[in-house]
């Protein structure tokens, strides 16, 4: 039989396994939270902002509540964790609110690719959105931890499998680390499921070689693009922002390509 460790990024079973764990920190935490929205409503539509500081987001949990990750500074972080209840919604609001100074030169690139794109046939569909409003937060649900890459170079050991964080570890500024975590469970069980239907022995390392080589497949390329976005985002100066906004528009319009994403994205 094998165990499965699903223990964190911080995995006892990794380390004993004694498979070598390539990572490194961002100088970022995370500050996470339950949301109570002011209104009530359908909540189907992840949300995500990216302040000077750093990106927040909220992701769905029902109709009227979400789930806060709050990336910022290490400071920043323990300010957020010290005030009142009320002072951290007021905060919270503000930052998914607030308006910040625009670059005109940028926006005049960025309307001028919009134009191209149009006259192409390519309008890239995007709609403005706006955040929900945080009436409160549940009570005791905030906390907060270092956001840091991660990544076991083996996911197999005789007698052990690693799943989920406890394999592999990325900054939660696309949301991926639940994803890749419920594509381990996926392929993991249908590999389980096939070598029981087929009479095969599931202590065999084969099968656990298969499920190996899928899972690294996929969630490698997936980490390294997290952290290109995070290396992208982490800067503020023009050329940057301009890069990003562009790339984001073309992205939007060639639909294709933003599908293909998607689907990577969520298996």
């Amino acid at each position: 039989m094998y165990e499965i460790g699903a223990d964190g990024a911080n995995s006892a079973v990794r380390n004993a396994m004694g498979v070598q764990y390539v990572s490194w920190k961002y100088d970022h935490t995370g500050v996470v939270a339950t949301l109570q929205l002011a209104e009530e409503s359908e909540n189907t539509t992840a949300w995500q902002r990216f302040l000077p500081t750093g990106p927040i987001a909220l992701l769905p949990l029902n109709s009227k509540q979400s789930s806060l990750v709050w990336s910022t500074s290490p400071e920043h972080a323990k300010e957020l964790l010290n005030l009142p209840e009320e002072r951290f919604v007021d905060a919270l609001n503000d930052a998914l609110w607030k308006q910040y100074p625009r670059n005109k030169g940028i926006d005049a690139c960025t309307a001028w690719v919009g134009s191209l794109l149009h006259r192409l046939g390519l309008p890239d569909g995007a709609q403005r959105q706006l955040p929900p409003s945080i009436c409160e937060i549940t009570a005791n649900s905030r906390a907060a931890f270092p956001l840091a890459f991660g990544h076991s170079t083996k996911y197999i050991a005789p007698g052990v499998v690693l799943i989920g964080d406890a394999a592999h570890r990325v900054h939660p500024l696309a949301g991926q680390g639940v994803n890749l975590g419920f594509g381990d469970i996926k392929d993991l069980t249908e590999l389980l499921s096939d070598a029981l239907y087929s009479g095969l022995d599931i202590t065999h390392s084969d099968w656990m070689q298969k499920y190996e080589t899928a899972r690294q497949r996929h969630n490698v390329p997936t980490q390294l693009c997290v952290d290109a976005l995070y290396r992208l985002y982490a800067y503020n100066i023009p050329p940057f922002v301009l890069a990003r906004s562009i790339g984001l528009q073309i992205t939007n319009a060639l639909h294709p390509v933003k599908k293909l994403l998607m689907s990577h994205a969520t298996t």
